[in-house]
């Protein structure tokens, strides 16, 4: 009987080893891992080979990039190419969207008096955003609550379409992107913008606060603002001393400041070490907690990876994509993830105890003059992809593939 059920112990143990193991940073040895392929397959159940056919994959999706899997807690898999490599800091683009939202969880949980209504705190008051608001260009602006805010159903303009539950609406004129759409006066509706000929603005909502999803940087970039008027820091400040330093990252910086004077763009444009981008899904993978720290509100999480009340609209939750209704098949329902612009993406799923960091990046987005972050010392590009174009058959969705096919590496499935 004995030998049928230490299967079973050597699995529970391992699943609660995982549940209490942490990563230490990697100048303190890192991440565990398997020896090799033979220990990954006995111990983690994953089939290096057939990640390596997901890794295969992301080379044909960006110029640059790499694929990064820990399961139950262990490095399972780490490969790059191009430009990318194990201590590279590359602009992320968009997948800084969730930092402002897990910050903002942080922010509630230090400043409760602040939020008695919690995410359903209307937040366009002179306590929360600095005078330059003030008057509000739209006065349905008053209305908005802090969980359309972050799950972009305030009305805030932004990229076409806005879908209005489960359709698709034309916003004219639509709102700003890009770096426009991290820049106070143009986010605020004190100036407007030109993007490819067509005018964008913030200075009136397209439907009334929370009637439409549209994907809003300026949403996100506001809730930066309110940060940084509440907390008196910066995002990028704050980020450091709430979960950098206590996650342990190594050197990281912001992108797009260099077109966006001193304020730290709340839409975008992170730039940390992917070892430590993996650990910043982790700590979403284990609800918020490091060690023996809670460093982010676990409700908070759960209402993150979940369809979320605030958008009934689309399959948006508080700066991440879910999967809870299913639309995504071959995914599990309770995975969620952040993609960015060039490639990027962070993905966790919990019943799988797993996550994973699909990099990318075009060339600029490793550059100085982007990140404002020095050259790694040590590392040459070899000039390996200075050819590579894209397929003429190219996926068109390349992010949920990417996780389909992580899955099925797994033999415990």
């Amino acid at each position: 009987m004995m030998r049928y059920l230490l299967p079973l112990l050597l699995t529970a143990t391992a699943i609660f080893a995982a549940d209490d193991y942490f990563p230490p940073p990697d100048r303190q040895g890192g991440w565990r891992a398997p020896a090799d392929a033979a220990e990954a397959l006995r111990v983690d159940h994953v089939d290096q080979f057939a990640l390596d056919k997901a890794f295969d994959y992301i080379q044909t999706t960006t110029k640059n990039g790499g694929l990064l899997v820990a399961r139950r807690g262990r490095l399972v898999y780490e490969r790059y190419f191009g430009r990318a490599h194990r201590d590279a800091t590359p602009n992320h683009a968009s997948v800084g969207k969730s930092f402002i939202s897990i910050a903002v969880g942080i922010l509630m949980a230090e400043r409760p008096e602040l939020f008695p209504d919690g995410l359903g705190q209307k937040v366009f008051t002179p306590v929360y955003f600095p005078p330059k608001l003030f008057p509000l260009r739209d006065p349905r602006m008053k209305d908005i609550k802090l969980g359309q805010l972050l799950a972009m159903s305030a009305g805030i303009r932004g990229n076409n379409p806005g879908i209005v539950h489960g359709k698709q609406v034309i916003l004219d004129p639509p709102g700003p992107d890009g770096w426009q759409g991290m820049f106070d006066p143009i986010v605020i509706g004190a100036e407007d913008a030109e993007n490819r000929g067509e005018r964008v603005t913030t200075k009136t909502l397209w439907v009334e606060p929370g009637g439409g999803y549209s994907y809003a940087t300026a949403s996100a970039h506001l809730a930066s603002i309110m940060l940084r008027h509440v907390s008196g820091m910066e995002l990028e400040e704050y980020v450091r001393r709430k979960l950098a330093e206590p996650l342990g990252w190594g050197r990281w910086g912001w992108g797009y400041k260099s077109q966006i004077t001193d304020h730290t763009p709340g839409g975008g444009g992170i730039a940390p070490r992917p070892t430590d981008m993996l650990r910043f899904a982790y700590l979403l993978l284990r609800e918020g907690r490091w060690g023996d720290r809670q460093l982010v509100p676990a409700a908070f999480v759960r209402h993150a990876r979940s369809p979320s009340p605030y958008n009934p609209h689309f399959d948006y939750s508080l700066q991440f994509d879910v999967n809870g209704n299913g639309q995504w098949r071959g995914i599990p329902r309770d995975a969620f993830w952040k993609t960015g612009s060039g490639g990027f993406c962070i993905y966790i799923v919990p019943s799988l105890d797993l996550v994973v960091f699909k990099m990318g990046g075009r060339d600029d987005q490793y550059s100085p003059e982007n990140t404002q972050m020095a050259p790694t010392p040590g590392f040459t590009y070899d000039g390996s992809r200075d050819d590579w174009t894209p397929p003429e058959t190219s996926d068109s969705d390349p992010y949920h593939k990417t996780l389909q096919l992580v899955i099925t590496s797994f033999t415990d499935r």
